[in-house]
């Protein structure tokens, strides 16, 4: 018994060797895969890559070269750790990280050398109380600020800067003498370290949070377009649907288009904050209204609810037969064609900073939702009609069924093996389910009236940033011409963690 547990033991040890063995050898095939990939998706990540390298190596002149580690002495390493700290993805978040930084250091900086002035006549006992006390009052009070919704969102890494530094030179001002110049020296290089960033950042391909976002909103409007397209198809044509349950959701092109809105809240505000710091103007040197393109985003996202309720109705398990759906398929075709070409239009509108016809794209919406109710009006038997003459043919049978059943109904209650009422319920079961053969097609429709109603949201907020932005006015003998682009959603940051966006 003992031999055969240690041969299980030896067994299951080769397996796990082996198993590693295979591990660190596909380890380098898999490294080599998701380093192209993370380049393929957004090559302005390997540009990225080199700035911060470029800008590193740049900086590390100042601790690597003789007069210049002369000039500023062992402080320099500030410098390399400023630009591994500030250095951001784009423009926004390193102009936010930067001036939060600089302008905390210098803040921090005063106070504390304010202090130390005050502190420092009395004596050395008084001083080591009073530097105590303000450490605990700057502190506290600091950290409370932080909670302050604004500060949080704004400029909690500014304040967090504030904090160290404070504590760095009122702490060591107690037991060096020449603080001052080791301030000097630290805010000096900080500095340094900030402007080159700011540099790189600016004037080396530089990365825009607000193009991103701007780009990111049309992608997003044109991608719920082709889901609704896709979807209202599918639905009247079977043969399309069926190879699409087949596939992956992650590869459904009505899945994809929805789900970049609905996981778009967060990366929205981050840009959009972002955005603000950057020094861009729109037509006529007015600033660029950031934080209306997140209400836009806002908006979207309330809308693209009812396309996954409308997805939803193509996975349903009750359908309403293909001869129903087919007298009605023209007129919720059409309906589904004009959300997509107002979302389109709307996506080509902020892509060419120009306003769009309100008056003509409500017109069209209208027109489409004036044929489907002539269309549900003109047959509407088909729908519940013919099926009452069915309903009530069940309802005499069940209520034959139950009077001829009566003067047994005794006699059975007392028998524990026979069910008097399954008769009953097979056939009532029955008259709901041919009556819910007609509840999807309802459920259809409805949502895509309620779609047409967000719409009007999504449009009012896409027309405020046209005015707030001042796009190009609409001229009447201008052609509207849909067209569509497939683009990617880009995250904030290409995945680069940014503590000034929080």
């Amino acid at each position: 018994m003992a031999e055969t547990n240690t041969s299980n033991k030896s067994s299951s040890q080769l397996r796990y060797v082996y198993s590693f063995a295979d591990k660190v050898k596909s380890f380098p095939g898999w490294a080599r895969r998701a380093t192209w990939k993370v380049g393929k998706e957004d090559p302005r990540r390997v540009v990225h890559a080199l700035k911060v390298g470029m800008a590193l190596t740049l900086v590390s002149l100042l601790y690597l070269m003789e007069p210049l580690f002369k000039g500023i002495g062992k402080n320099a390493m500030w410098a390399v750790m400023t630009v591994v700290v500030v250095m951001e993805f784009t423009v926004g978040a390193t102009l936010s990280k930067g001036l939060n930084r600089g302008l905390g250091t210098l803040l921090a900086g005063s106070l504390a050398f304010l202090i130390e002035y005050v502190a420092d006549a009395p004596g050395r006992i008084f001083r080591a109380v009073f530097i105590g006390v303000a450490v605990f009052m700057l502190g506290a009070m600091t950290t409370y600020v932080r909670f302050i919704p604004y500060i949080k969102k704004n400029y909690d890494y500014g304040v967090l800067i504030f904090l160290l530094t404070f504590n760095l030179i009122t702490v060591s001002s107690y037991r060096i003498d020449n603080v001052w110049n080791i301030a000097k020296d630290r805010m000096s290089t900080i500095a340094i370290g900030c402007g080159l960033c700011l540099v790189m950042s600016i004037l080396v391909f530089p990365n825009w949070s607000g193009e991103d976002l701007h780009n990111n909103t049309i992608s997003k409007l044109e991608g719920l377009a082709n889901s609704i397209q896709v979807c209202v198809r599918e639905y009247f044509y079977d043969s399309a649907k069926e190879a699409t349950e087949d596939d992956d959701s992650s590869e459904d092109p009505i899945y994809e288009g929805y789900k970049a809105v609905l996981d778009s809240k967060a990366n929205d505000e981050t840009l959009a904050l972002q955005a603000s710091w950057e020094p861009r103007c729109s037509r006529y040197c007015h600033r660029i209204p950031w934080h209306q393109y997140a209400r836009v985003g806002a908006a979207l996202r309330q809308f693209s609810y009812t396309v996954v309720a409308l997805h939803g109705c193509l996975r349903s398990e009750i359908q309403t037969p293909k001869s129903i759906r087919a007298l009605y398929k023209d007129s919720c075709m059409r309906l589904g064609e004009e959300v997509s070409k107002v979302l389109r239009e709307l996506a080509n509108s902020i892509r060419n900073n120009s306003q769009f016809s309100t008056q003509t794209l409500s017109n069209n919406l209208n027109e489409a939702l004036q044929d489907l109710d002539n269309a549900l009006k003109s047959q509407p038997q088909l729908v519940l009609g013919s099926r009452n003459g069915r309903v009530q043919k069940l309802e005499a049978e069940d209520t034959a069924a139950a009077r001829t059943s009566l003067s047994s109904v005794k006699n059975d209650f007392f028998s524990p093996r026979k069910k008097v009422l399954r008769p009953q319920l097979s056939k009532s079961a029955i008259i709901s389910l041919e009556f819910s053969e007609a509840l999807p097609f309802a459920a259809f429709t409805s949502l895509l009236l309620e779609m047409v109603a967000k719409l009007d949201h999504v449009m009012v907020e896409v027309e405020e940033l046209g005015r707030m932005a001042h796009f190009r006015e609409f001229k009447e003998d201008d052609e509207i011409v849909v067209t569509f682009e497939k683009s990617k959603m880009i995250i904030a940051q290409n995945g680069l963690p940014s503590y000034g966006a929080e």
